[in-house]
């Protein structure tokens, strides 16, 4: 409960500094809300990660949204980033595109491709793997090995 009352004041303190000055939140944020966002925009820079939900209060959402924040360093590690979106009445570019249904989380490859969808929650861990198992990343294992 404590984690997730840090995570509500940590995405709203942010948002309500954003709306006061009109600026658009930092290209760092590791969690960041769907609203007008283009997936395109990271095509082959990173991997979006979508949480959907039909209200914020959903406990599917808390919890994936805890266990990405637990594992913030190993996604940044294998450039994620995460959108979420839990108002389905706003109709977000994202959701129409993606068309989840409740719950859902959604994996996109830099290439654009949805690699995985899941109607629970799933661990830092399952993603991770699933993510190492793509042939972007393991070119990009690859080459850090390799040194270039």
């Amino acid at each position: 409960m404590t984690r997730t009352l840090a995570f509500v004041f940590a995405t709203l303190f942010p948002l309500a500094a954003w709306a006061a000055d009109g600026a658009a939140p930092a290209d760092d944020d590791f969690i960041r809300p769907a609203g007008d966002s283009d997936l395109s925009e990271f095509l082959w820079t990173h991997r979006p990660i979508v949480v959907f939900a039909d209200t914020p209060a959903d406990p599917r959402f808390q919890e994936q949204i805890d266990m990405l924040l637990d594992g913030e360093e190993a996604m940044r590690d294998r450039d994620v980033i995460v959108f979420t979106d839990t108002d389905p009445s706003a109709r977000s570019a994202v959701r129409s595109k993606l068309r989840p249904r409740g719950f859902q989380m959604v994996f996109v490859d830099k290439d654009g491709v949805v690699k995985l969808r899941k109607p629970s929650p799933w661990s830092v861990r399952e993603i991770g793997r699933s993510i190492d198992k793509t042939p972007l990343r393991q070119r990009e294992i690859r080459e850090r090995r390799e040194g270039g």
